[in-house]
């Protein structure tokens, strides 16, 4: 009932928004079930973005994307630094999706990845405790 009353407090453009979010996150979500992470990440990274994007619009993209995460069934960390990738691009704004292994866990693999823009985490929580992979993006 909480998340209702939640939802009811939104303004037009916020719903809009977030329903815009929920259909990237959706879309990305199967295209990373259906394809290969290389071929949903090259058509994320095809926009030219290039721009240095405001705190205003990382704060809302990162709200964005977590919210329709949650109505998404299996939208991990990868899915949701496509999904805001994608977003920020659409805007012209550069980001990267940075993806490490957690350290010190032994013989079991414990990978995450975070959007990241400029010297900002976007998604994904903090780094600390990861050793570094490879990062993608503008």
């Amino acid at each position: 009932m909480r998340n209702w009353s939640r939802l009811r407090s939104l303004s037009g453009r916020e719903m809009l928004f977030l329903a815009h979010c929920l259909t990237v996150v959706s879309a990305v979500r199967l295209a990373l079930t259906l394809s290969s992470y290389n071929r949903v990440r090259s058509l994320v990274t095809r926009l030219d973005a290039r721009r240095d994007p405001g705190i205003a619009d990382l704060r809302r993209v990162a709200w964005g994307v977590a919210a329709a995460a949650r109505l998404v069934p299996g939208a991990t960390c990868l899915t949701q630094a496509l999904s805001g990738q994608y977003l920020l691009a659409r805007q012209g704004n550069a980001s990267k999706v940075s993806i490490g292994i957690e350290k010190g866990t032994g013989s079991e693999l414990k990978a995450h990845a975070w959007l990241i823009s400029g010297n900002h985490i976007v998604l994904g929580g903090s780094i600390n405790g990861f050793a570094h992979l490879v990062d993608h993006g503008s």
